[in-house]
């Protein structure tokens, strides 16, 4: 191994041993939170994409974690936030920690990524950018993604919280 190799080498391990990091601040914190709402959840930990990834599921698929989903996830985005603030509070850095309840998050990047493949098809078929609805960052990031893995690119446009994604015809 060269001098670099071995530096990338522990430089990843390093991102990764912080980002396992990340998620234990996180897992302990939402622990918390759960024993203070009386609520059954077990914590899954994990890393993707350069990133911690927190998630809370039920063995007994209690409609009770939907309370910490809220209307459109936006009790989730509240609960990730707060989390992302504890996580910074011990570390002491910025943290991109995602967190996933009852599998919201997973079904609506499901649901986003055929929502992306649509709009690629109708920008290819007409010739003309396609405007989608406003949509929350985490929603915006799936679709760029779905497009840019389509072939084409899209680009977001507007103010938050009127934010939208446009597909842009090849």
């Amino acid at each position: 191994m060269t001098e670099g190799t071995t530096s990338a080498a522990a430089e990843g391990a390093d991102t990764l041993t912080r980002l396992e990091q990340e998620g234990e601040i996180a897992a302990d914190y939402l622990e918390g939170l759960l024993d203070i709402a009386d609520l059954d959840g077990d914590i899954d930990m994990d890393v993707e994409a350069d990133r911690a990834s927190v998630s809370i599921i039920s063995d007994t698929g209690s409609r009770d974690l939907q309370k910490l989903v809220g209307r459109d996830g936006e009790v989730l985005e509240a609960l990730q936030e707060l989390t992302r603030l504890a996580v910074h509070r011990e570390t002491g850095d910025r943290s991109r920690l995602m967190l996933d309840i009852a599998g919201y998050r997973a079904r609506k990047r499901a649901e986003l990524s055929e929502l992306g493949a649509k709009a690629v098809a109708e920008a290819k078929s007409s010739g003309a950018p396609v405007r989608l609805k406003p949509m929350t960052p985490f929603e915006r990031k799936v679709v760029h993604d779905a497009v840019k893995a389509a072939g084409l690119r899209s680009e977001s446009e507007g103010e938050e919280p009127q934010r939208f994604v446009v597909v842009l015809p090849a």
